[in-house]
């Protein structure tokens, strides 16, 4: 299967539906992000701490596999130079669309998170990247091509699911209760049979990966990151939020050193 192209179709009907990670930002809220009243979230429901950010007026920033008019057009407007990077074009519409009703610049770019060869090194300073690395079955190559792409001293800010999450048998979860089924690194591809899956989920839903805490945090380590921050998030009212956070992100500094280009 081409788990790209899958995905892809997959967000674009999200788009359609009206998925809540699909709704851009209102006219409002960029006009308090011009007049420096701003935050976005990289997780479902906490903000962005402001000390994660780097002076935003006149920085180079990529939203990276961040489409759908939410981060993008509130960094632009706050004065950053915006590229959105994301699989989905209709996504990417949805940037656009804030970028014409509002007045703002930014550039939209379509392509896979792990491949950013349209990209000079160093030509970022900072990377947005919120929970979308759960589409794609191997996470290494997007903290790699993050490094590359980003300026000494920059920051990447990343949001990503605890992998727990994963774990638990769905059709039990639905149903209020949690027990463990599945192992860590997941994959639907591997977990579930194609029948189970189109019960649960529909033929056409996205696919998805729990990656390990040692590929997600380790991962950015690896490429030459410092981890300077970190936070749990959860989403209110679903099965798990009683008893864990299922979501992570962190602040990671790219650090000059021999060893990494």
């Amino acid at each position: 299967m081409d788990i790209r192209a899958h995905n892809r179709d997959a967000w674009d009907r999200r788009v359609t539906i009206g998925n809540a990670w699909t709704i851009p930002v209102t006219s409002e809220q960029v006009a308090e992000a011009r007049a420096g009243r701003w935050s976005i979230i990289l997780t479902p429901t906490k903000p962005v701490p402001a000390d994660w950010y780097p002076p935003i007026k006149d920085a180079d920033v990529l939203c990276l596999a961040s489409g759908g008019g939410q981060q993008g057009p509130i960094l632009a407007a706050a004065g950053g130079r915006v590229t959105v990077l994301d699989n989905s074009p209709k996504q990417l519409e949805r940037d656009r669309e804030v970028a014409a009703r509002d007045g703002l610049e930014l550039r939209t770019v379509e392509g896979d998170m792990r491949d950013l060869s349209a990209f000079d090194d160093a030509s970022f300073d900072l990377i947005v990247h919120p929970v979308s690395n759960c589409f794609i079955p191997d996470v290494r190559p997007v903290w790699h091509e993050a490094f590359r792409v980003l300026r000494p001293g920059g920051r990447l800010l990343s949001g990503f699911c605890n992998p727990l999450v994963y774990m638990f048998d769905p059709t039990l979860e639905r149903e209020g209760a949690l027990l463990v089924r599945f192992s860590i690194p997941y994959s639907d591809l591997d977990a579930l049979t194609p029948e189970e899956r189109s019960e649960l989920y529909g033929d056409d839903d996205a696919i998805e990966f729990g990656h390990s805490l040692t590929d997600q945090i380790g991962g950015q380590i690896d490429a030459g990151f410092s981890i300077c921050g970190f936070y749990e998030d959860r989403t209110p009212g679903d099965t798990l939020s009683p008893y864990s956070d299922g979501f992570v992100a962190t602040l990671a500094l790219k650090v000059i050193a021999s060893n990494h280009k």
